[in-house]
This record gives structure tokens, sequence and C-alpha cells, in this order.
């Protein structure tokens, strides 16, 4: 085991979504292993930093003590090969990857060719390389040229959850969890509800609002356009308490996405032993268990209309796939078995 690691994230590591959510919870199960962590900030405005904002992460890598093993937050990384190529030769690197950062929703093709080349770049020169997914590590693998062998595998581990208990009152309660971004798809899912004013439901949406005020005005616009108001509520950063909370007067967790690098939040509603409607993007259907949910192709609002219809309608269907939900949460990783997963990288980088 090496003495010292530094882990770097930027901007705040308490900031309220998945990926922060696997640092922070990656770090304190290292911490219990044994390693001594330095949480680094290297600042806001990635990925797309200003000058400034590059200079100063920058001036904090490089002040960093020759030798230690440094682990780089991919929205981080991936935006800076010159100074990884810089710190190769003094530091064993591994990079942390979420999910490719040219596949976030609404980039141009000219802003994702310059995150896929950065990344690329920055990614060739790392000891190691700790994706979140596999399907992640497959797409690093066969689009970015990364050897499998210097890819490590580690989830996001999954706490044991109460069962949810769902609602009572002839009103399907459905959930939404995820920052408001494109990527999530929340246009998508509006949409697709529009479609089913004659069905008994309420959806709730939980998220931080902040990140991306285009998509937060669009979900605003989205609800009222289509006269949604008295049927969603969206609730902004909530504390992980009041998550229990709406998990367990659930009865259907929904998310549009585009991507997902892993698809925290799918994971937890499985733990709930919620039923799931999604998409096939990225890793959700390693994450989703078959029977456990309906996933359809992301962007095909038609079809998630009639994936919602068929599990709103059914009392009988969402009970199978609930019980699926609660069977396939026995298999899911445990936090605890990831830090050993994420250790192995580091003592292999080092």
């Amino acid at each position: 085991m090496v003495e010292g690691v530094a882990f770097a994230v930027p901007g705040d590591l308490a900031t309220p979504t998945g990926g922060y959510a696997y640092d922070r919870r990656m770090i304190g199960e290292l911490e219990r292993l044994g390693w001594t962590i330095d949480v680094i900030n290297l600042g806001d405005g990635f990925p797309q930093p200003s000058p400034e904002q590059r200079k100063a992460a920058q001036d904090q890598l490089m002040a960093i003590a020759a030798g230690r093993p440094i682990v780089i937050d991919g929205l981080a990384y991936g935006v800076l090969p010159e100074m990884a190529s810089q710190l190769c030769s003094r530091h064993p690197l591994i990079a942390l990857v979420h999910h490719p950062l040219a596949l976030e929703s609404g980039l141009s093709a000219t802003q994702a060719d310059q995150f896929r080349a950065s990344e690329r770049a920055a990614l060739a020169v790392a000891k190691r390389v700790v994706a979140t997914s596999a399907a992640t590590a497959r797409l690093l693998a066969t689009e970015y040229g990364l050897p499998a062998d210097r890819i490590v595998v580690a989830y996001p581990g999954t706490d044991t959850a109460p069962v949810a208990h769902g609602s009572n009152d002839g009103i399907v309660r459905l959930l939404a969890i995820g920052a408001v971004v494109r990527r999530k798809g929340f246009d998508v899912l509006i949409a697709a509800l529009a479609m089913l004013l004659d069905l008994p439901w309420r959806l709730t949406i939980a998220g931080d609002r902040s990140r991306d005020p285009d998509a937060a005005a669009r979900l605003d616009v989205d609800i009222a356009r289509f006269k949604l108001g008295n049927r969603i509520a969206v609730l902004g950063t909530v504390s992980p308490e009041r998550i229990g909370e709406l998990y367990a007067d659930a009865d259907l967790f929904t998310l549009a996405s585009r991507f997902e690098g892993y698809g925290m939040a799918f994971s937890e509603a499985i733990a709930h032993g919620l039923p799931v409607i999604g998409t096939t993007a990225g890793a959700i259907p390693e994450t989703v268990a078959p029977g456990a949910g309906i996933l359809v192709a992301p962007d095909d609002v038609a079809a998630l209309a009639v994936a919602l219809r068929r599990a709103i309608e059914n009392p009988d269907e969402r009970r199978r796939m609930a019980a699926s939900a609660r069977a396939a949460a026995q298999a899911l990783p445990s936090w605890q078995d990831s830090a050993k997963l994420f250790a192995h990288a580091l003592e292999a980088a080092a």
C-alpha cells in the first residue's frame, strides 16, 4: 500500500451529483481500507475552464510531492492533456472516468471532437484508468484506444435499502432523480407524460437545477406548455434523508437519459425494489436487470410513453418488475467491494 494518495476533484466535493457522490464515497472507503487520501480541489469551471481556472488547477497539481500517486476525476483530467504529460514522469496517474466528456448531450460536433481528442491524449499517459462500468470500459478500449489491461472497472457501490412501500390512493407516484441537465432527458420524459393525461399519475423530480440553467428553464417551460404543473413537482436539490423518503413513497422510477456511464440513481431505485422505466443508453442495461424494468431507445418519446402507460395501467406488471428489482438488488456491488477494486488500481499504478 502506498503511504499517501492525492485525489483531485474539480470543484466542491459536496456537489450533489452522482459523480461527486462516487468520489466522496470512494475516498471514504479507501480511507477505511487504510489509505491516506489528500483531497485536492482543482477549482470550478470544468470541463470548460477559463485560462485562469486551468492555470490554478495546474499549479495545484504541480505542487504535489513527486512520486505520489494522483487520482484525477475525469471531468478535469480529460481537458488537461498537457498537464497529464508533464505529471506522468513524476507521478503514477490514475484517471477516473465516470463517462467520456464527448458524450455529454448538447455539444456541437466540433466541441465533441475537441473533447474526444483531448481526453484520448490525456488517457494515453495514465498508468491506470478506473471506469465506473463495463460499458464505459468498452468505450475507452474501442473508441479511445486504451489497452484493456490498463482499465479497472470499479462500479459504484449500493447500500442496502428498505423496500419502497409506494402509494395506496390509486395515484401512481413516479420518481426521477438526477441533475437537471440535457443528458438526463427530462424534455423527453415530460413530452411522454403529456401523452398520458388520461392516467392517474404524479411525478416528482429531485436534482440540482444549477448545473445547466438552459435545461432547467426548458424543464419549466415544458411543464407549463403541457399544463402539467398540478402533476409534476420539481424539488431541486434535496437532502439524502429526503431522497430516502422519495424512494419509499414511489411506485415507479423513471429517467429518460441520453447517456449514463453507470447511472447511480437507477441502482438506488433497484435497491429500493422499484420498477424502472428508462432507456438503453450507455450502461443502463447493465444496471437494470432483465425483468426489473422496461428500457426503450433514448430520445424516443412515443416508445417511452408506451412503456410508462404499460407500467402505470398495470399494477400486476409493476409488482412483477418490483419483485425482479428486489431480487436484482442482492447482486448489486457494495461500496466496500468497489473500493477494493479501486485500491487494486492504485497499487498497480504505483
